[in-house]
């Protein structure tokens, strides 16, 4: 089971982008939608510090990052809960996992695999701090319970050399095409003149015939 696009776009959105290195509200190197040093590589601390000069090219390396973080951290869900989830409530555990770190000790984890999810959607507000994250909590919560994901574009911040991030306005605000087209990037489709093509002729083919019988 992986996040849905909604999903992906909602966690997008509750962290935001800073293409570059700042410190979060703990103090933590972090780099573009929420990436520590925790997650893997790279390490925020020792990349250059300040803002990319070519954005598009930081805001395409945030959303790179973005991915192979989130293979970790679905796993880890997936590894947590033993029972059947809805595509809903695996996107709202991913986004709780994925700021917290906590899906295997987490109370809200211990009543979902206990068939309990009216009490499961109530834990998530146990990790409430500090309190501007509470917003976000209760949100996956809403999306846990209700499959009610947040709308609107995704901000890109500014960050000093010092790590400082200016949220006071984003330099840009994706789309939810623009950000889907750097996560999902389409596939050229094969030239019919190669065997990947001539395969996908053949396959073609036999299916009208089958259709036509």
């Amino acid at each position: 089971m992986q996040m849905t696009d909604r999903g992906l776009l909602a966690l997008a959105r509750h962290e935001g982008i800073v293409p570059g290195p700042y410190r979060d509200s703990t103090g933590t190197w972090t780099f573009g939608i929420g990436h520590t040093a925790a997650a893997g590589p790279p390490d925020p601390a020792a990349t250059p510090r300040g803002m990319p000069d070519d954005l598009d090219a930081g805001i395409r390396e945030a959303f790179r990052v973005f991915r192979a973080d989130l293979a970790r951290y679905e796993a880890d869900v997936r590894r947590a809960v033993t029972v059947p989830l809805e595509p809903r409530e695996f996107d709202a555990l991913v986004s709780f996992h994925y700021n917290t770190g906590g899906i295997s000790s987490a109370a809200l984890t211990r009543h979902l695999n206990a068939g309990n999810r009216v009490a499961a959607a109530e834990a998530f507000l146990n990790w409430r701090k500090p309190a501007s994250i509470i917003p976000r909590r209760e949100a996956e919560r809403d999306l846990f319970r209700h499959g009610h994901y947040p709308g609107g574009t995704i901000p890109v911040w500014s960050v000093d050399r010092a790590g400082r991030v200016d949220f006071s306005r984003p330099v840009r605000r994706l789309t939810e095409n623009e950000a889907l087209a750097i996560l999902r990037p389409v596939k050229p489709e094969p030239s019919p003149n190669t065997p990947t093509g001539r395969l996908a002729r053949l396959v073609d083919f036999l299916s009208t015939l089958i259709r036509r019988t």
